[in-house]
């Protein structure tokens, strides 16, 4: 569970920004005296279709215009940022060094294991590593998880964010910005989800990420070519839309009657398959046969009935994340609209965490 001990209201502010293929999402928030957080602020703004294509940076001015408009919106001073690369764009290792190296024993070490394990020169990537704890091996052992990206990579998000007038001062993944989100949407399950098998499906414009959690641990990971642009394109050939009209619409709900039953409850049932067909994956591929609870997240989340559509076809007890559910509001954020968004910023959130790393 995260550690709210040394939380501190004077943490060096930092504002989450998650850039994905159709938006740009930003939570800025605070410490509370005596634990917990607060949501000073967040935004969306919408992305033109290809400015992030495969999680890579298109379109650079589209991307920092949507950064710099979202920033604008958000009403703050905070200038510095953290961002997340997608999982794709990053290799990740674990490995075993001996405990108690100094800081410069431990970067040469992790440098001469890196070389084993990415393909590229280590002049171009950027590499990072973090000590986990002991390793189960025995107590004078340490498990290293390596991260490497390749330099443009993160070059770009920082130059999105500096042609906005940002700073980038930490570079993620998105999956672990997902995840340390997710710690604060699993208090909310029963015995806070203990020693259960939980799927987080993460359905998003163009793609549905499935990760499967134990006890805070990644047993699964899937990803599967299906979102929310799928809908959006009904919406445009059956009622004569452009793509901006269709998303206007569907955000909004300025559609006509038919619309539920021809398009969106169609979508629906779909969306639940996928679910349940990316489960039948994970049982055939690892040791485990259930799955005691769904968490749905992504913007196809905040559609209305889809977790019981879900709960329904996958017979698992199923909720919409919102990881924001026990942290005090500003009077800048109105509760309706924050609940509806809650489920597409699970990332963004996990961004905004890192202000209180220790």
């Amino acid at each position: 569970m995260i550690d709210l001990s040394f939380l501190n209201p004077k943490a060096r502010p930092l504002i989450g920004v998650d850039i994905s293929s159709s938006s740009v999402k930003m939570v800025e928030l605070s410490g509370v005296a005596g634990g917990g957080y607060r949501v000073e602020r967040y935004a969306i703004e919408s992305l033109p279709r290809d400015a992030v294509v495969d999680g890579n940076i298109a379109n650079l001015e589209a991307v920092s215009e949507a950064i710099r408009r979202g920033w604008r919106r958000l009403g703050t001073a905070t200038k510095f940022v953290a961002m997340a690369l997608p999982a794709s764009a990053v290799i990740t290792k674990k490995i075993i060094l001996p405990a108690g190296l100094r800081d410069q024993e431990l970067e040469v070490q992790v440098e001469s294991e890196a070389n084993q394990y990415i393909p590229f020169a280590l002049d171009e990537v950027n590499l990072d590593f973090q000590v986990l704890g002991p390793a189960g091996s025995g107590a004078d052992e340490d498990e290293v998880l390596i991260a490497a990206s390749r330099k443009e990579k993160v070059e770009d998000r920082v130059a999105a964010a500096e042609a906005a007038g940002l700073k980038a001062l930490v570079m993620d993944v998105e999956s672990y910005a997902a995840l340390a989100a997710f710690e604060l949407v699993q208090v909310q399950l029963p015995d806070e989800g203990e020693d259960k098998i939980i799927a987080v499906v993460d359905a998003g414009a163009n793609v549905m990420n499935v990760s499967v959690l134990r006890n805070g641990n990644q047993v699964y990971a899937r990803e599967q070519a299906f979102g929310g642009y799928l809908l959006t394109q009904d919406i445009m050939r059956h009622f004569g839309m452009s793509m901006e009209e269709a998303e206007n619409a569907k955000r909004t709900g300025a559609l006509p009657e038919n619309y539920e039953s021809d398009l969106l409850r169609p979508f629906m049932d779909s969306l639940a398959l996928e679910v349940t067909r990316a489960l039948q994956f994970f049982f055939t591929s690892t040791q485990f046969n259930q799955v005691d609870h769904i968490v749905l997240a992504g913007g196809c989340a905040v559609i209305p009935g889809l977790a019981e559509t879900v709960a329904g076809r996958s017979q698992v007890d199923t909720i919409v994340a919102n990881p924001f559910a026990n942290m005090t509001l500003s009077s800048k954020v109105r509760p309706k609209n924050l609940a509806a968004d809650a489920p597409a910023l699970l990332v963004a959130c996990g961004l905004a965490l890192r202000r209180f790393d220790s």
